[in-house]
């Protein structure tokens, strides 16, 4: 992955991990247009990259992400190009997330509200920190959800948690979080980037990374899916041509000597022919 210079976000390579900081600490981190394009574009030379094997997001200082930018005051959500469709920058950044075929975690080291919040949803595992802050608050800015959380938190936490979290907006904490569903584990705050980094060390250091892609995928594809079938119908396909691979014989034969694996597979370079299986469902404004 080549080095860029960002104005908003930092990386920084951990050997295989891409560790991506949200770094805007005088705002808390807040999100920005500039901050929506710099992510995209470092989720798109990550996926180009066979060698990152797994990311890691978080935020410089004490904030993860306090929400949008609101330095346009009360005009903060108001359209400035009324000629042209709108579209929420945080559910083009989620769309984004969910085409990813690396696996993302989320170090949620402080506050994260708003956009800030529905950032992480479609990251595959979240850690937060004691002290963290999280809160879906749109109704008490006057809009709805962005980011596609009304897709992606009832699939997260369930409809009920989705629906008291969004109608009331108020700010929990790390606990409740945890006992919700919506984070995996809280830690001292000193411990979460470490946590954090040693659950992607798990992935890269113990999987196959093609095997990993096609999982991701097929777990968040299948949440659409109207029939078990559908997951069987790509199952059988992906199975077919991963069964025949180089990795399988790896993970096979590695098991069986009692060492670890040494899989040869990279993403995006060996992902099979028939991937992606679907079709990337087109923007249609509504009129």
């Amino acid at each position: 992955m080549p080095d860029v210079t960002y104005s908003t976000v930092e990386t920084e390579r951990d050997g295989s991990i891409l560790l991506v900081r949200l770094n805007r600490p005088d705002r808390l981190n807040a999100y920005t247009n500039v901050m929506h394009d710099e992510l995209i574009d470092v989720y798109d030379k990550a996926d180009a990259d066979d060698e990152v094997r797994a990311i890691v997001v978080t935020g410089a200082g004490r904030a993860f992400c306090a929400g949008a930018d609101l330095g346009r005051g009360g005009a903060t959500f108001a359209r400035e190009h009324k000629d042209e469709p709108h579209r929420d920058t945080g559910g083009m950044l989620n769309l984004r997330t969910y085409q990813c075929t690396k696996p993302l975690i989320a170090a949620i080291n402080g506050p994260a509200v708003g956009v800030g919040a529905t950032m992480t949803l479609p990251m595959d595992i979240r850690l937060a920190a004691d002290t963290a802050k999280i809160g879906f608050v749109f109704a008490r800015r006057g809009i709805v959800a962005d980011g596609c959380a009304s897709w992606f938190l009832p699939r997260v936490v369930g409809i009920a948690k989705a629906l008291e979290w969004t109608l009331t907006g108020r700010v929990f904490d790390a606990a409740e979080a945890h006992a919700a569903g919506l984070v995996r584990s809280v830690h001292p705050a000193d411990e979460l980037l470490p946590a954090a980094l040693d659950l992607a060390r798990e992935i890269a250091e113990n999987t196959s990374a093609v095997s990993v892609t096609l999982n991701r995928q097929l777990m968040w594809r299948m949440l659409g899916a109207d029939h078990p079938m559908a997951a069987h119908e790509v199952e059988s396909r992906t199975l077919e041509h991963v069964g025949r691979g180089p990795d399988a014989r790896e993970g096979v034969e590695s098991f069986l000597e009692k060492r670890p694996p040494r899989y040869p597979g990279r993403v995006p370079s060996d992902l099979p022919d028939f991937y992606p299986w679907w079709d990337e469902r087109p923007f249609t404004p509504l009129p």
